[in-house]
């Protein structure tokens, strides 16, 4: 049986922004201040780490930041949903919805998600595109701040849910940044990128993935590379 965990942002949807505007809202909200927001990488991290890392940059104590971590991601959750709803929705990637119809349909083939979004703002970028249902498992930002241990406990959930056990080799990860490479190879996954986010190809290709697709349209082919023979 095959698992084959996608990121997000970048490779399922765009949210054109909102994640970034959301957090904005919520750090001004419960901490009073961005930190050093603006000039920040978010591709392809987690959000605690994304906290983490502009608060303790704004000279606020990991113990201080954890303590109102929830409080952070309840108003977090509050805005994306306003932002999304502004931006009327996200836009989903070319091929995708085809392709997760086309897997779905695929016996001996579970999706998942693996992100760096909290479980809840997950759902409120895909509910609106229709693709929150095709994923009957994840792992996520809420779950752990490393993403480097988000495959192994995805995998896991997905083996409480069938009663199969997936291997590392069973386990492809799609994604749209450096961080989906390096989080599938850290498990030992087929690691997969897409040229659909915000990294060009050539800083793709240069992390050496086992896949690579500029876009997800070819529906055909995607779909025969992620599956075994």
């Amino acid at each position: 049986m095959r698992l084959l965990l996608f990121d997000i942002d970048g490779t399922l949807v765009s949210a054109r922004g909102a994640g970034r505007r959301a957090l904005k809202a919520a750090l001004e909200r419960v901490f009073g201040t961005t930190g050093p927001l603006e000039a920040y990488d978010l591709r392809g991290k987690t959000d605690p780490r994304i906290v983490f890392d502009l608060m303790e940059a704004a000279g606020i104590g990991r113990g201080a930041v954890k303590a109102r971590l929830d409080d952070l991601f309840e108003a977090y959750a509050q805005a994306l949903v306003g932002e999304i709803e502004g931006a009327q929705g996200v836009v989903t990637m070319p091929g995708v919805a085809d392709l997760l119809r086309r897997l779905t349909a695929t016996e001996g083939v579970l999706l998942g998600l693996l992100t760096g979004n909290i479980e809840e703002g997950a759902r409120i970028k895909l509910e609106p595109a229709g693709l929150w249902p095709y994923f009957p498992v994840g792992a996520f930002g809420s779950d752990d701040a490393d993403r480097r241990r988000l495959p192994s406990l995805a995998a896991r959930r997905a083996q409480a849910l069938t009663g199969h056990g997936f291997r590392p080799e069973d386990v492809a990860v799609i994604g749209d940044t450096p961080h989906d490479i390096d989080c599938a190879r850290a498990f030992g996954a087929l690691a997969v990128a897409v040229a659909t986010g915000q990294y060009a190809r050539e800083q793709l290709l240069a992390e050496r993935p086992d896949l690579f697709f500029d876009d997800l349209a070819d529906v055909d082919r995607v779909a025969e590379a992620l599956l075994p023979p």
